[in-house]
């Protein structure tokens, strides 16, 4: 059974000192990168927990996370900057963040790392709209 699950992805942004730094430099990893990472998985990793769902419990966890030059996410480096006031759903959301694949972000055509502000959108389709949702 494939439950919906929403997401979207946002970069953090960068100071623009480190604009004009190199890999191999100190600030390289505070570079604005010339693209973002993008998601690479077709299916959502995120499995909205079963008990929430059938009582059309709905939230969003905001969750921050490094993906490193090779695309993945870093071990241990996710935290939750929002949570969703239910603790099974921020479960899942940190649960579904290891099977997160991202092509990586570019500086120059050099693959980076960057830590990301990442949103998971736990919606029920018989559920209400929570504030924030568009139409």
């Amino acid at each position: 059974m494939l439950l919906p699950v929403l997401f979207t992805l946002g970069l953090l942004s960068c100071s623009e000192r480190g604009r004009s730094a190199r890999p191999g430099s100190a600030d390289w990893f505070r570079a604005m990168p010339d693209e973002r990472p993008q998601m690479l998985n077709v299916d959502v990793p995120f499995r909205y927990p079963l008990s929430l769902y059938e009582r059309k419990i709905q939230g969003n966890v905001l969750l921050r996370l490094f993906v490193a030059s090779d695309g993945l996410v870093v071990p241990d480096s996710t935290r939750i900057i929002e949570p969703s006031g239910h603790p099974e759903l921020d479960q899942a959301a940190l649960a579904g963040v290891s099977r997160l694949r991202f092509r990586a972000a570019r500086l120059r055509g050099t693959p980076i790392p960057v830590s990301l502000i990442f949103p998971v959108h736990f919606r029920h389709p018989e559920g209400p709209t929570l504030p924030g949702d568009s139409l």
